[in-house]
């Protein structure tokens, strides 16, 4: 009999290669989302609608799907954003969390039946660090509306697994990229802007902070860790990362240098774009994870920047075809 997973956020980045990953694996999946996002595609079979800011009809899907595995990658999930819908950001990417706990909790006290749920931390949490590189140990200094909204769902997680006896789990992911990523995350803009460089559909393209680091690895690879962290014999929290940083600055070099170009010629800083509070260094231990999963990624930060300029190379030829045709 097929296990049944229920991914929130499911027309997402993450929910896109966890649904195809999760069907590789003979599951039954289905899905919640608040509202069908542009350019990532229609929302899949077996979906339900949800708004996490309200949460009402939680019950009624769990009911119905009766999941094996709860993989919560639902939020409001733009950090930059977050400053100017603070309260917001909280009620679904905090207090959503809580509402699906706590529905979840009623649904194995009626059916007598033990789900695992995974919640969706991010290395946002981290914040102003106090070490780097940064374990499941590190101290938490979140520096967003958005990393304190997670920062809150991560120890409601630890608190309905230590209270009630839930499985429930962390995976602290650090940023994790893709063609799917959404257009306003820095990779995918800076990506976008190369193609429309290169195609000459564009001429500058506007940056805050260049010297930020972080540590990026490729969303397909970080889904498998999710499915990994669920699949042990007790519930508990990991960083996921590659354990190599890299500058937002480096990033410009190596997608504009996909296509021969030189970043300093097209790229200008621009103050909208800083944060109030800036997040400088990011950096995983992710040694934990490599020792109980045996996870280890397998795309690397070129092939990364290389694989998302190709796939807008693609996208933005479409439309310059489509754009001249209909000229």
């Amino acid at each position: 009999m097929k296990r049944v997973a229920l991914i929130t956020g499911i027309n997402g980045q993450d929910g896109y290669y966890l649904s195809r990953f999760l069907k590789s694996k003979d599951y039954d999946v289905h899905g919640i989302t608040s509202c069908s996002k542009p350019g990532i595609g229609e929302p899949p079979e077996n979906c339900y609608y949800c708004d996490f800011a309200e949460g009402s009809n939680l019950n009624q899907i769990l009911g119905t799907v009766q999941p094996d595995e709860i993989y919560h990658l639902a939020a409001q999930s733009h950090v930059r954003l977050s400053f100017d819908i603070p309260v917001y950001t909280a009620e679904v990417t905090g207090v959503g969390t809580l509402r699906l706990l706590e529905a979840l909790r009623y649904y194995e006290e009626q059916s007598q039946k033990k789900i695992r749920f995974y919640q969706a931390s991010s290395s946002e949490m981290f914040g102003k660090v106090v070490e780097s590189p940064q374990s499941e140990t590190t101290p938490f200094h979140p520096r967003s509306p958005y990393a304190c909204a997670k920062v809150f769902s991560y120890w409601q997680t630890i608190n309905y697994r230590e209270s009630y006896g839930m499985y429930a789990c962390n995976g602290i992911l650090f940023n994790h990229e893709s063609p799917r990523r959404g257009e306003a995350f820095v990779t995918r803009k800076i990506t976008k802007a190369v193609a429309r460089i290169k195609l000459e559909m564009q001429d500058k393209l506007y940056l805050g902070n260049i010297d930020a680091k972080r540590d990026w690895g490729f969303a397909g690879d970080y889904v498998e860790a999710m499915w990994l962290i669920l699949q042990q014999d007790k519930p508990d929290d990991f960083v996921i990362g590659t354990g190599k940083t890299h500058s937002v600055r480096e990033f410009l070099e190596a997608a504009f240098g996909a296509v021969d170009l030189d970043w300093k010629q097209y790229v200008e800083i621009d103050p909208q774009y800083y944060r109030p509070a800036e997040v400088e260094l990011l950096c995983a231990d992710p040694s934990k994870a490599r020792q109980k999963l045996n996870w280890e990624p397998k795309v690397s930060f070129e092939e990364l920047a290389r694989l998302m300029v190709e796939a807008d190379m693609r996208l933005t030829q479409q439309e310059k075809i489509l754009s001249e045709a209909s000229s």
